[in-house]
């Protein structure tokens, strides 16, 4: 089998990316080793982040770290046997949170981010699958005047700098849009821009149905086995090998394990995350997805139930599950909302890419003719997916990109 572009990874980054490029006339083959949006695109809040421009940067408070590196706050959780492996990547996150950094990486971001929900509104009505998108917002919960007050002030910044709105909640206003939240909170913040999906996994999945509605090409292959050709770059399966004049690496967290075995390093690393689902008390509702700050979870209704999502694990992306910030927060989030019992028996994981200026990388891999990079969303891959894939395909087919390429180039960090 022989087509113009290869995409690696079914998840969203690289089902948008190939729909993105068959709709530019490119014939795609899409590989995977299981089925579309089965892996980190499967685990997270349902949320299109259209206020998400400044990214999660790495804290710079010593009693903070301090707290952190001795698991003592459930919104992170680091295992001591990664810091081998993971310190370099950690001093350099650090690096680039300072404010000036974090602030660079804002402005880089804001082309994508603001692009987000434009672009999956796209390919929803390609798919039939608009009445999937449900116009919550995004709901955010503070304990304590002290921390409401600072992350207010943040935010005021945050929109002067970028337009980011947002509505101030006083603790009558939050009983009034969430009445079944129960427990003494300073205020909320309402951010009313994000949008948000019942089924984040059934989403990808739609698009995975257009790509091949529309012709294109679904295989199951390692992605591991990828080499250059002669004239391009090839996969194997069990029915032999499929080869394009060009690949695009769009793995996430298993990214860098392909480009390490054609000379590639880039760094990346992973923050585990982890999620369960619950049925609810009664006929009590949650009518958005909710974050308590200082407790560091999301509360969001789901096709299955109330999705209790954690923070960041800083662990080896193989690493056996250690779910132990869900066993710290589901007491928390029972005495918040009326929760009921777990409708798994296991927690699901996953690993979120990231490099250490919270950008994605994206466009061509010095040094290798064809080969694309798509990857390293941080927390916004479901968010960035039809955005960054609509910038890949632009840069692919030559057409004009809608935004200025540099700041997400792979050999940036050389």
């Amino acid at each position: 089998m022989t087509s113009d572009v290869l995409v690696l990874g079914a998840g969203m980054v690289g089902v948008s990316a190939a729909l993105h490029l068959q709709k530019r006339g490119r014939s795609v083959v899409l590989v995977d080793r299981r089925g579309a949006a089965e892996e980190t695109s499967y685990g997270n809040a349902g949320l299109i982040q259209r206020e998400a421009i400044v990214p999660y940067g790495f804290p710079r408070e010593f009693k903070k770290l301090w707290r952190y590196a001795f698991n003592m706050l459930p919104e992170a959780h680091h295992h001591w046997s990664s810091l081998l492996g993971n310190a370099a990547w950690l001093f350099k996150y650090w690096r680039h949170s300072s404010p000036e950094r974090l602030a660079a990486s804002a402005r880089a971001a804001r082309p994508l981010v603001e692009r987000c929900i434009i672009e999956h509104r796209a390919l929803m009505e390609d798919a039939g699958i608009t009445d999937m998108i449900r116009e919550t917002g995004y709901l955010k919960l503070f304990r304590t005047n002290e921390r409401y007050d600072q992350y207010l002030r943040q935010q005021e910044e945050v929109k002067r700098e970028f337009g980011v709105g947002f509505e101030q909640l006083d603790p009558a206003a939050l009983r009034k849009r969430e009445p079944y939240l129960t427990g003494n909170f300073a205020g909320g913040l309402l951010m009313p821009d994000p949008v948000s999906v019942a089924d984040p996994s059934a989403v990808g999945k739609a698009y995975a149905d257009l790509f091949t509605r529309r012709g294109g090409k679904f295989i199951t292959a390692d992605a591991r086995t990828l080499e250059a050709t002669m004239d391009g770059w090839q996969v194997h399966t069990v029915d032999g090998p499929v080869k394009a004049r060009e690949v695009v690496i769009a793995l996430g967290p298993w990214s860098d394990e392909v480009l390490r075995r054609l000379g590639v390093r880039v760094p990346l690393w992973v923050k585990r995350g982890y999620h369960v689902h619950f049925r609810v008390r009664g006929d009590a509702v949650l009518n958005g997805p909710t974050f308590d700050i200082e407790s560091g979870f999301v509360l969001a209704p789901m096709t299955r139930g109330i999705r209790l999502t954690t923070g960041a694990e800083f662990a080896h992306r193989d690493a056996p599950k250690t779910p132990v910030q869900l066993e710290k927060l589901e007491p928390v989030a029972r005495a918040m909302f009326p929760l009921a019992d777990r409708v798994e028996d296991k927690p699901w994981m996953g690993a979120r890419p990231c490099l250490p200026d919270m950008l994605p990388m994206i466009g061509p891999v010095p040094g290798h003719r064809g080969l694309w990079a798509d990857f390293g969303h941080h927390h916004l891959g479901f968010t960035l997916g039809p955005a960054t894939g609509r910038l890949l395909a632009e840069m692919i087919t030559g057409e004009p990109p809608f935004t200025d390429p540099w700041p997400y180039r792979v050999d940036r960090f050389r």
